[in-house]
């Protein structure tokens, strides 16, 4: 976690979106990454969702804040750093679904996403829940 943290804190973001459940992050280790978030000044979003899903109940509800939050900083010039626990499925379906939110294509969004992080967005469910992403006022 330390090293992942260094890493982390160095490409600066201005938020971080986390997708992985607590018990995910328990046992990785990471259940401070809030604090240590706080403390390096980093904004962050917890959307918990279960390995290989898609936002439910409270999560889907926090989502419209989320992505307000995250495209004004990308809008911005702003960096936004989304993860789950692989770095491809939940976290892919979420940066697809900014990119649609902010008039990219659905296809050409899940291609350039899976050009940098192959196997990006593991399933039909994500990719859809992704791809529904209509394109809102920031």
């Amino acid at each position: 976690m330390d090293a992942d943290m260094i890493a982390l804190l160095r490409w600066n973001p201005d938020l971080v979106l986390t997708m992985t459940t607590k018990a995910e992050m328990d046992r990785a280790g990471a259940a401070d990454l809030p604090d240590r978030l706080a403390e390096a000044d980093v904004q962050w979003i917890h959307l918990p969702i279960a390995d290989f899903g898609v936002p439910k109940g409270n999560t889907e509800e926090k989502w419209t804040e989320a992505s307000r939050t995250a495209r004004g900083i990308l809008q911005n010039g702003g960096k936004v750093l989304s993860h789950c626990f692989g770095g491809r499925g939940r976290s892919g379906m979420m940066v697809m679904r900014l990119m649609v939110e902010l008039g990219e294509p659905a296809d050409t969004a899940l291609t350039k996403i899976r050009a940098v992080r192959h196997g990006a967005v593991e399933n039909t469910k994500q990719r859809d829940w992704a791809a529904a992403g209509a394109v809102q006022e920031p």
